[in-house]
């Protein structure tokens, strides 16, 4: 799987973040993920050697299940390590989808300002990994959504798929999560 070729497949309607609770779930999660689905690597705990090797056997259940994998981080380390995009808040010339976390309108003007292809707009609901961040809620998100457009919008915040299920595919385009790929103890 060569970095910086075209992506030949859609865009992911359902991804899946990385997180250090995962644990020893972490694989398994992914393959669990429905088939073409995408995740984000971010584990920034890792020191950078860890990090690398960790991403390198996520990349490698990920090539197959069919999904893509982009790197959290900058694009010239996403392109070092083949990942089929970039998750962060600069555009990098070097790879052809680049994705970003958004917050609140400044933010999304400034992935707009880059060109960032899909904007990760949270905290819709609230959530385990941030619980003291104050959620979006379902009116504030739908204004935020819309400012996003053209980008393609993910849902992350407490979602799951029957959360996904009720906002429609012209104003969201799927959802990321963390908590909803876990096995449940």
């Amino acid at each position: 799987m060569p970095a910086c070729q075209p992506l030949r497949k859609p865009i992911p309607r359902i991804w899946l973040m990385t997180d250090p609770r995962l644990g020893d779930e972490l694989l398994a999660s992914i393959q669990r993920l429905p088939m073409g689905s995408g995740v984000i690597f971010r584990h920034y705990q890792l020191d950078a050697t860890q990090r690398r090797k960790l991403f390198a056997k996520v990349r490698r259940v990920c090539a197959k299940r069919g999904h893509i994998v982009f790197l959290a981080g900058d694009g010239a380390t996403a392109r070092a390590w083949h990942a089929d995009g970039v998750y962060g808040r600069r555009r990098s010339a070097s790879l052809h989808l680049h994705s970003a976390p958004v917050h609140n309108a400044r933010e999304i003007a400034a992935a707009k300002r880059f060109r960032a292809d899909i904007l990760f707009l949270s905290p819709l609901r609230a959530t385990q990994s941030h619980p003291g961040n104050r959620p979006l809620g379902p009116v504030r998100f739908k204004t935020l959504a819309k400012m996003c457009q053209p980008a393609k919008v993910i849902a992350l915040g407490g979602m799951n798929r029957a959360q996904a299920a009720k906002w429609p595919c012209s104003l969201v385009h799927g959802w990321a999560a963390i908590d909803a790929f876990r096995t449940q103890d």
